[in-house]
């Protein structure tokens, strides 16, 4: 069934830049409907030590818990729901988002709905990342292996970058290529050995992480390469499918464009997070929030406190 009164704001996405967006907004007592799917990429941060104001860093979770909760006290809520469809505004200016069994109108519509990674295809990967050894944000947590065994799982020229990046925190960093369509052409292989970073081509068959703490990369030939820390540098899926439903721009890798103030191509759909083409950091997502939330309501009709 349709909501009788639309939403002054749809948030998609109850990571840190929708939940951001959401207290801004209930702060400027607007009336906001926040809907989740449950796969934030926040959910999968071990500790972050990048993030302003935790000295001692914070697991993702907990920095996701403690954002609902300052939601909860400025009177917002989180409903766990998909978006299916999203429709651009009518004659009454108002976009539709069709979920399972419901219909939610809103006047603006703000996307924060991430990206997704791409993961290794590797055997036993799953127990490697359960032990904190997969990582994928070497701005986020390389200093913490500083002078370590660091293997990259990448592909072609992305591969080659991530490789690089890294370097700058190890001298033992190696850039694995899963599949021979991954491998690095002539001058990714020539950047390589300028800055020193050991080449491995595949096909690998699995990995596994031993009791010295070490993931081990097994080769499908039986070669085996240990490493301190794993990067997956294979890319993103950008979960940009409902800007496109209503034309929003993108860009060459799908994520949304934006303006200064956080809005899409779209008139009235904003985006925020790393659905955006941006950097994709925490403290970025946060800002980006602010600043769209700030003007969704700047947009809007005057507001004033529910009664």
């Amino acid at each position: 069934m349709p909501d009788h009164q639309p939403y002054d704001c749809l948030i998609v996405g109850a990571g840190p830049a929708g939940l951001v967006a959401g207290i801004y907004l209930r702060r400027f007592h607007r009336r906001i409907c926040i809907v989740d799917a449950g796969a934030s990429r926040a959910l999968r941060i071990p500790k972050t030590h990048n993030y302003p104001g935790f000295p001692d860093g914070v697991v993702g979770v907990e920095l996701l818990q403690r954002l609902r909760e300052q939601l909860d006290g400025c009177g917002g809520a989180v409903e766990p729901r998909r978006i299916e469809q999203l429709q651009a505004p009518g004659e009454d200016g108002c976009f539709v988002a069709r979920s399972a069994g419901r219909d939610i109108r809103s006047r603006t519509v703000l996307l924060a709905t991430g990206v997704e990674d791409i993961e290794p295809e590797l055997q036993g990967i799953e127990a490697v990342r359960g032990r904190g050894l997969l990582r994928y944000c070497p701005i986020c947590d390389g200093t913490e292996f500083t002078g370590r065994r660091i293997g990259v799982l990448g592909s072609g020229a992305h591969g080659v970058r991530e490789a690089v990046f890294i370097r700058n925190y190890s001298a033992e960093v190696s850039l694995l290529c899963l599949s021979p369509q991954d491998e690095p052409d002539e001058a990714g292989r020539r950047q390589l050995r300028e800055n020193q970073v050991k080449l491995a081509c595949g096909p690998f068959a699995k990995v596994a992480d031993t009791i010295e703490g070490a993931a081990t990369v097994f080769a499908a030939d039986g070669g085996a390469f240990a490493f301190d820390v794993l990067y997956a540098a294979l890319g993103t899926r950008v979960r940009a499918e409902l800007a496109a439903q209503v034309g929003a721009a993108r860009d060459a890798a799908g994520c949304l464009t934006v303006d200064r103030h956080q809005c899409t191509s779209v008139a009235g759909l904003y985006a925020a997070g790393d659905v955006v083409s941006s950097l994709d950091q925490l403290v970025v997502a946060g800002g980006q929030a602010a600043i769209a939330a700030s003007a969704i309501h700047n947009s809007l009709p005057a507001g004033r406190p529910a009664d």
